[in-house]
């Protein structure tokens, strides 16, 4: 593994030691997902936004310039974090690190999971992941730096 890649690898596994949620219920969702669609919009950004607290769907939108196919990689990424418990650009890059991708070898289905970055898990301290936030539709770095812009923000306010 390259210095490079080691270095994201510990970057992202940080990010998910530091960026926890004392709760998260439907208000949580709704203003965390206002601020991702404020930050989308004006950046001008064709993504689709989606926060789920268990099987429930509790924020979505689909900006301008998205389309229907970001929602099925949302429901892909989404399954990386319920099955892994990790952001899916971590999984993903700790796959690509041992030169290995999600697939049938690794009991799933690369057409129902895709371990690209854009969804990351809503950590509860002494509970684990209650949820996932997830963006699609930008270069999956991308797609992962938002959504960690937007917790982080979130989260200063006092969440």
């Amino acid at each position: 593994m390259s210095d490079d890649v080691a270095r994201l690898i510990a970057q992202l596994e940080e990010q998910e030691r530091r960026l926890t949620f004392g709760r998260f219920d439907h208000a949580d969702a709704w203003s965390l997902g206002c601020l991702l669609v404020e930050l989308a919009t004006g950046r001008g950004l064709p993504v689709a936004i989606d926060i789920r607290r268990g099987r429930q769907q509790m924020f979505h939108a689909a900006l301008a310039g998205s389309v229907a196919d970001n929602d099925e990689w949302i429901a892909r990424k989404v399954r990386v974090v319920e099955r892994y418990g990790a952001s899916s650009f971590l999984v993903g890059r700790r796959l690509a690190a041992k030169g290995q991708e999600l697939d049938a070898g690794m009991g799933v289905d690369p057409a129902e999971y895709a371990a690209h970055g854009g969804a990351f898990p809503v950590r509860v301290p002494d509970v684990g992941v209650v949820g996932v936030v997830t963006v699609s539709g930008l270069p999956q770095a991308d797609d992962h730096a938002l959504v960690i812009e937007a917790v982080e923000a979130w989260l200063a306010r006092g969440r």
